[in-house]
């Protein structure tokens, strides 16, 4: 891992790299995409199962697609209670922090005359992608809690979820406990672009969606680019990302091995690591090197730190945080001594973990916060996966007849200056016929 000081010509040129970096489509990715959704909107499950053949399942049939009550029963007989005991923490707490987010319709009668207010509703149906990770051998559950839970407790009513089907022809047990755990009972074998588009447009036996959650590869993240619009996504994510503040408190292996925990999932993963110490930035440099040396992910990990890692030494813990803010990492450690203190200066991070003991991957597993995060600095404008996600906000306005002479004058005068004969007609009709 490279180190700079900051500022410099060369961090500059480093730090500029990093926040202009965008999710890098390739036209030739999006041409296929866009086929593929098209087939799947013309050919419904026979597109679907052509796709689920040719790349994770060569026999699944047409009559297979949907797993089977059976099926879910035979899951929960090959899972074991450590993980059992492991999901319902997990579960209980992502559930208790969730539901603070809940909203609650609202009326506002204090301007006399009108009743102005707000209907918080879910969208009807909502669809959880989750990624089949090699063939369903490292399935992502914590992907099914922390979209299926928000749906959930929303109160959208129809939940579905879809994961590439191993090449057996089933999904990993461990994802449909965790569906059973969460209430979604219509589970289907399909992944990539094929299955964002069944759920963005229906098929004869995936229902169509209002809004699609969950993260994937390129294709997944370019077809719900496509959909959105047809239906709601929640955002398009990239590469994962993760920069870490560390003062002199800090201890190296543990900075290091959070570095890591960010760079073994892609090699376009970043990991940063800022602080105001010299000493200590040449030692997590050097923990990080020795720890990589041990990962079974290692050609992954290394090439990440070798594209996207950095190391940058600041004046001070203000600056630190200051760079932060500019990067708008997904998640931003604070492994310093009073990391309680610089909470009020941070202004763009999709995830805050604080102190020594707070490494990011509780925050992907049990912490509560959701774990879908804004990426690639758009964390300066987005937020987290939430109940919100998968809710609707309908205003509601009422004018007594009082209350719309009261204002008629005004809003003919605003229609009129903008040309809308139609509008100021709607207004004077009514006062000339009261």
């Amino acid at each position: 891992m490279k180190i700079y000081n900051y500022p410099s010509a060369a961090a500059e040129k480093k730090v500029s790299a990093l926040v202009n970096r965008d999710l890098d489509f390739k036209q030739k990715d999006y041409q296929v995409v866009s086929r593929i959704i098209d087939d799947v909107r013309r050919n419904g499950d026979n597109a679907v199962i052509k796709y689920a053949n040719r790349f994770d399942a060569p026999k699944l049939a047409p009559g297979s697609i949907k797993v089977t009550a059976r099926e879910m029963d035979a899951a929960v007989k090959k899972v074991d209670r450590r993980f059992v005991r492991a999901l319902n923490r997990a579960a209980s707490q992502i559930e208790a922090f969730h539901r603070q987010q809940v909203q609650q319709s609202w009326i506002d009668t204090q301007r006399s005359g009108t009743l102005l207010g707000q209907l918080v509703n879910p969208v009807d149906a909502a669809g959880v992608y989750v990624p089949g990770a090699r063939g369903g051998k490292t399935p992502l559950i914590s992907t099914v809690l922390m979209t299926g839970i928000p749906a959930k407790i929303a109160g959208v009513k129809n939940r579905v979820m879809v994961s590439p089907s191993t090449r057996a022809g089933g999904v990993n047990p461990h994802l449909l406990v965790a569906a059973k755990k969460v209430g979604i009972k219509d589970i289907y074998k399909v992944g990539s672009a094929w299955a964002i588009a069944a759920l963005a447009y229906g098929t004869e036996t995936i229902p169509r969606v209002d809004v699609i959650a969950g993260p994937g590869n390129i294709y997944v993240t370019l077809a719900k680019k496509i959909v959105s619009g047809t239906v709601g996504i929640d955002m398009i994510a990239g590469p994962s990302e993760v920069l870490v503040i560390a003062d002199h408190t800090a201890t190296p292996e543990y900075a290091a091995a959070d570095l890591l925990a960010q760079a073994e999932h892609d090699v376009l993963s970043s990991a940063i690591l800022v602080t105001d110490s010299d000493r200590m930035a040449r030692a997590v440099a050097a923990e990080t090197d020795k720890q990589l040396a041990a990962l079974t992910r290692k050609e992954i990990a290394g090439e990440s730190l070798k594209r996207f890692g950095a190391g940058f030494v600041v004046e001070d813990l203000d600056a630190a945080v200051e760079l932060a803010n500019r990067i708008a990492p997904e998640h931003l450690e604070l492994q310093i001594s009073e990391p309680f203190e610089y909470i009020g200066q941070i202004r763009n991070a999709g995830a805050v973990f604080l102190g020594h003991y707070t490494p990011e991957p509780v925050g992907d597993y049990v912490a509560g916060p959701n774990h879908v995060l804004p990426t690639a600095g758009t964390a300066r404008f987005s937020s987290a996966l939430s109940v919100d996600h998968f809710l609707k906000k309908t205003s509601v306005i009422h004018y007594s007849k009082r209350a719309f002479k009261k204002e008629a004058a005004d809003v003919m005068r605003l229609a009129e200056l903008e040309g809308l004969d139609a509008h100021v007609r709607s207004i004077k009709i009514r006062m000339k016929n009261p």
